[in-house]
């Protein structure tokens, strides 16, 4: 089965540097990936000019592209030739299967919205991706879209990352907790009190409350928050990896001894930078919405941009967004728990 994927070129801090590069992985790895890239054409064209496997892609020219730090309103409004707003379109005319960017998030989330609509019985999209941990990974939604959600926003992001796990896992009950700041009944917010009795009361595979350092102990597989909470876990997260990391390429270079100890030491190192290295698990999903948008990290380089795609070729290969919205209709029919 051909999988076309809608790619905003131009999107991101680092641009073509890191989508081309990313591209090219990708058209070498998946022979059925048809790719539609979307940004200024002659720029394109010039960047791609070398590439293997150039069939598989089509330029599709946009004169316009949105600005990191532009506002979404703004950019809804006035940029509607953008390279992200002529790629979400792509998607909603039903020519592309997904969409990829790793541009200005909010304009990403606004343009998005605005496009494709929200699911039946959604609110707001919710960003959900993957973090490493021991075992696996763990997946944690919402990671920055929402900074106040209500008790029942934070239910459909359960529902909604239930269905993920389980259409693109093939884990069949999930298991779901609440970022919550204890564990015991007493603790958090009142929002967070009733969120839990909603998710008690749903057919998802509530576990309770888990609190920061649950997220990577392998103790759940979908950690439920609100955005303000998700996005401050993911950067410290992804923080803490870039300090470890340099921290050792310091001790190591410090002598001779330290230099010679990281030769014997050399492929341990390299498992253990591949395990927790952030860019493998680059590309995270906007669910909710009536169709799938990847988004990138902004500041990322061609390794993380293919793994992006990697994440909106699976989701767009599993139908993801049918299988949500089934699973949606069926939790809201009589007997199921209404969203």
């Amino acid at each position: 089965m051909s999988i076309s994927l809608a790619i905003d070129m131009m999107g991101g801090d680092n641009g073509m540097a890191a989508t081309v590069p990313g591209l090219a992985q990708a058209l070498a790895r998946y022979p059925n990936l048809r790719c539609l890239l979307v940004g200024d054409s002659a720029q394109i064209r010039t960047a791609i000019k070398d590439l293997k496997h150039i069939d598989q892609a089509q330029i599709i020219h946009a004169s316009e592209s949105v600005d990191m730090h532009e506002s979404p309103a703004a950019a809804l409004r006035f940029k509607k030739d953008s390279s992200m707003r002529v790629a979400i379109n792509l998607l909603a005319e039903g020519k592309a299967d997904a969409c990829v960017s790793a541009g200005n998030t909010g304009a990403l989330m606004a343009t998005a919205r605005f496009v494709l609509k929200m699911l039946p019985g959604i609110d707001r999209p919710a960003i959900i991706s993957a973090l490493p941990r021991a075992n696996g990974h763990v997946h944690v939604l919402d990671l920055g879209a929402n900074i106040d959600s209500s008790p029942e926003m934070l239910l459909q992001f359960g529902l909604m990352g239930d269905s993920m796990v389980r259409t693109l896992e093939q884990v069949s009950k999930p298991t779901v907790g609440l970022l919550n700041i204890g564990s015991e009944d007493i603790k958090g917010s009142d929002t967070i009190k009733q969120t839990a009795e909603l998710l008690k009361s749903s057919n998802l595979n509530y576990v309770g409350y888990v609190e920061g350092d649950d997220i990577f102990n392998g103790s759940v597989d979908i950690v439920v928050s609100d955005g303000f909470s998700g996005n401050v876990a993911l950067k410290t997260s992804e923080g803490l990896v870039q300090m470890l990391v340099g921290v050792m390429r310091e001790e190591f270079r410090r002598s001779i001894f330290s230099r010679l100890s990281a030769l014997v030491a050399a492929p341990v190192l390299r498992s253990f930078r591949d395990r927790i290295d952030h860019r493998r698990y680059n590309g995270a999903m906007l669910l909710g919405l009536n169709g799938t948008v990847v988004k990138s990290h902004g500041d990322v380089d061609g390794l993380a941009f293919f793994h992006a795609i990697e994440v909106a070729r699976l989701a767009a290969e599993k139908d993801l967004v049918f299988h949500i919205r089934s699973d949606l209709a069926e939790s809201a029919a009589p007997g199921g728990t209404p969203v």
